[in-house]
């Protein structure tokens, strides 16, 4: 019954933003590594916004300074706010809740079906 649901992708111009939203059902959040992924076409998956539930973030280095990962335990929701999008974070992009705190796995965690991220230059 745990149900993931992203939104807020699209196509967007290089320098311009775009807000993804999270939201999450038959899932509590209490200690657990949530964040946001994505992947590109013939690449690995990638973490690119971690959030610990003490609130530390470990962005990836191409994002710093431009994406902003936040969570609201109390609505059960996840957003990320991407500003000063590059061509380069094309992709789709997957909200994740673990089942435990400092791990993210395919076969323990939770996974939204993704939404489409498009930035043309």
């Amino acid at each position: 019954q745990a149900k993931l649901v992203e939104s807020g992708g699209g196509l967007v111009q290089a320098g311009g933003s775009l807000t993804l939203s999270c939201a999450a059902s038959g899932i509590i959040f209490t200690n657990n590594l949530m964040g946001w992924y994505r992947q590109a076409p013939g690449k690995q998956r990638e973490k690119v916004a971690p959030i610990f539930s003490g609130g530390a973030t470990n962005y990836h280095d191409s994002v710093k300074g431009r994406f902003t990962i936040s969570s609201d335990n109390a609505k059960n929701t996840i957003e990320l706010q991407m500003n000063n999008l590059k061509p380069e974070d094309t992709g789709v992009y997957y909200c994740a809740v673990s089942r435990f705190p400092t791990v993210m796995h395919s076969a323990t965690s939770y996974w939204g079906q993704g939404t489409q991220v498009t930035v043309s230059s």
